[in-house]
C-alpha cells in the first residue's frame, strides 16, 4: 500500500511547442481590491513579530571556572 498522504516534490511543467500557458482572470473590482489590501496589512501587523525574532540567534555562552 502507498502513502498518499506523502509530501512530493514539484516538478516544472514544460511549455509543448506552439502552445503558450495563458491564464485570462477578470479584473478585481475596487471592493475586491480594498480587502485584499485590507487583508495584507493585517497579516503583516500580526505576522511581522515571528520575522523579527527568527532571526536573532542566542548562543550559550561558556562558564569559565
Amino acid at each position: 500500500m502507498t502513502n498518499i498522504l506523502k509530501a512530493k516534490n514539484m516538478g516544472h511543467i514544460k511549455e509543448p511547442k506552439g502552445v503558450d500557458f495563458v491564464i485570462n482572470s477578470r479584473p478585481l473590482t475596487k471592493a475586491e481590491e480594498i480587502a485584499i489590501s485590507e487583508y495584507i496589512r493585517d497579516y503583516k501587523v500580526k505576522n511581522s513579530h515571528k520575522s523579527i525574532s527568527k532571526n536573532k540567534t542566542v548562543s550559550p555562552k561558556k562558564v569559565i571556572k
